[in-house]
């Protein structure tokens, strides 16, 4: 077995992991019982998160934002900048201070949030609450996520993060099942719902025990007895954050995040605006659709069983996810971890590409199938990767640095992403630019409601709905807005191909590489 990275003071090593019977059968109870509270978490999270860009565009008079995909964006970007960059700081203090304290102090501050999205209905209530809500989860995560490296072992960590984002996304498909249906009743529900369904992990916490709590505060005993030396928790960061294998980590996964958070942030958008989903009820129950309420549950249909939501179309992933991660993790088990995030990249890509191609329901179907399968490939071994080479005692500070290619990413794309959708593809501007050309004043349409120019076309023209759309599409180039997005994925997948090669030269010769060009 390979030496440890005399250069990066990190372990780099791969270990053979167990089979699949037999590392589920190691994994402990405190593992079931984080999985369970990231469970709730995610389920609540999602629930917001999957429908917020439906409910910003929303107009006023259905009870949502009504703001444009511009102002949106601001308060994707600073939610994505604050959840992401928080646990570099976050994680280092839950190695201090311990897990259950942290995971506390996160549920409390993610309930504030959600309320103060119920309560104050406007831009600045969102962005505040919003912003909380990331506060919320970067605190969260490297509390669960330290727990769950600290009770797996290099055997059967595979397997143990696989199955860990497996029920994680039973969270995330639950969560916007709850969003579809409570929406439809007032939005102020689906955030009062979040509130109260995190709220159950304060019963999770009465049964936690944090492992490694005699050797953390041992620790901390030395420390104060000044047996042992701690730097600023900063500068600690810091001096970890600036090894190369942390520090080309980084950047080379940026561009994965860019593309996951646009699935999450601008596809539910497109899919309302572009996609006919009622041809999958009409194939699956015929044209009269199904009265089936639970059926009209679970496949996150419409109120009249027509029609796939946005976010019941989205749930595919987290479906697909919950029900297949295992089996992808014990496929990915026999390929080195660079491996099989390059090849979850590759394929990552191809879906969005196909998004760009066509706005058939059926292919968009497909596109989230390729992505998620891709996503299973590539977001649990990111985790599995970092709790590995982490040093000792600082298990949570690095599952903390996970989430900044995520901040890098995701800050971007929050921020772009919704502006690339409002040039090349928004309805809403082709709306108001169509009634202008069709004889409408500029100033009427000026005065049209955010996000009722749609309708108003409708009315203007005195065509379907359906028509309208159609010829809307074939009259730009809604693709392009895609095909950047893919393009910047292909250069992640082309940094992670070097970063791999890179890190088997330095697995091989600890000190003949100094950087992923050396591979």
């Amino acid at each position: 077995m390979p030496p440890n990275n005399t250069h990066t003071g990190n372990d780099l090593r791969e270990m053979k992991q167990l089979s699949m019977w037999a590392a589920i059968s190691s994994l402990s109870y405190v593992f079931w019982l984080v999985g369970g509270m990231e469970m709730v978490e995610r389920i609540a999270y999602y629930g917001v998160k999957a429908s917020a860009g439906l409910y910003a565009k929303a107009p006023e008079s259905a009870g949502g934002l009504g703001i444009n995909l511009t102002d949106y964006g601001i308060i994707i970007s600073t939610w994505a900048l604050l959840q992401t960059f928080v646990p570099v700081f976050s994680g280092g203090i839950s190695d201090r201070v311990g897990y259950k304290e942290t995971i506390f102090t996160a549920t409390i501050i993610k309930i504030g949030g959600y309320l103060c999205m119920a309560w104050f209905p406007n831009f600045w209530g969102f962005l505040l609450g919003a912003s909380l809500l990331a506060i919320g989860t970067g605190i969260f995560k490297p509390g669960i996520q330290g727990t769950l490296a600290l009770a797996t072992r290099r055997d059967n960590s595979s397997m143990a993060w696989g199955i860990f984002y497996q029920i994680v996304n039973v969270g995330g498909f639950l969560g916007p099942l709850v969003a579809v249906h409570m929406r439809q009743l007032s939005w102020d529900n689906v955030f009062y719902a979040c509130a109260a369904i995190i709220s159950l992990n304060f019963l999770f916490l009465l049964t936690y025990r944090e492992p490694g709590k005699e050797a953390r505060l041992e620790r901390q005993r030395k420390i104060k007895n000044g047996e042992l030396t701690q730097e600023f928790l900063w500068k600690d960061a810091w001096n970890e954050l600036k090894k190369p294998v942390v520090l080309y980590y980084m950047l080379v996964f940026a561009g994965f995040w860019f593309l996951f958070n646009a699935l999450f942030d601008v596809l539910p958008i497109h899919i309302a605006e572009w996609v006919d989903t009622s041809v999958i009820v009409s194939t699956l129950f015929g044209d009269e659709g199904t009265s089936n309420g639970v059926l009209q549950f679970w496949l996150g249909l419409d109120n009249a069983g027509t029609k796939v939501m946005p976010e019941g179309m989205l749930n595919l992933n987290a479906g697909l996810i919950m029900t297949c991660c295992f089996l992808i993790a014990a496929l990915t088990a026999k390929y080195r971890i660079t491996t099989a995030m390059l090849a979850g990249c590759i394929l990552s890509v191809a879906a969005f590409v196909l998004i760009g191609a066509t706005h058939a329901a059926w292919f968009i179907v497909l596109a989230i199938a390729m992505f998620s399968v891709g996503e299973m490939m590539i977001s649990p071994k990111k985790n599995e990767f970092m709790g590995n080479i982490a040093p000792e005692g600082k298990t949570a500070m690095y599952l903390g640095f996970v989430m900044l290619p995520q901040g890098i990413g995701w800050g971007l794309e929050g921020y772009f992403g919704p502006k690339l959708y409002e040039k090349f593809a928004s309805k809403e501007v082709f709306s108001r630019q169509m009634l202008e050309q069709q004889g409408m004043s500029q100033s009427d349409v000026a005065a049209i409601p955010q996000g009722e120019a749609f309708h108003q076309l409708v009315s203007y023209t005195g065509q379907t709905p359906e028509a309208l759309t159609q010829h809307l599409y074939q009259l730009h180039n809604i693709s392009y807005a895609w095909y950047i997005i893919a393009a910047i994925g292909t250069i992640s997948a082309v940094g992670i191909y070097i970063y791999g090669k890179w890190l088997l030269r330095l697995q091989q010769h600890p000190t003949s590489a100094q950087s992923p060009a050396a591979g």
